[in-house]
């Protein structure tokens, strides 16, 4: 009995896991390189990261294509901070 709910739990714990995304680890133009984390664009609300300046200008350009294409690959990508309010 205590093994069935050892795996019981640890199955939802993995389920949780992947219901929530993956990380962004790799450009989304030059795939499979992996991230710089200082180089990024900030649209559509999210931070997407890539591996340098010439990818920056590429994801600039289309920012919607690469938001898709990497929610379709179930990243789960970070959230832009928001700018700050002018008073």
């Amino acid at each position: 009995m205590k093994k069935m709910l050892m795996i019981a739990a640890l199955l939802a714990s993995v389920s949780l896991a992947l219901a929530e995304g993956k990380p962004q680890t790799t450009c989304p133009v030059m795939k499979g390189s992996p991230v710089n984390k200082s180089l990024y664009v900030d649209a559509e609300g999210y931070r997407i990261y890539v591996c340098c300046g010439g990818c920056v200008r590429e994801v600039q350009a289309n920012p919607a294509k690469y938001v898709a294409e990497l929610q379709a690959a179930g990243v789960e990508l970070e959230k832009a901070p928001e700018a700050p309010k002018a008073e």
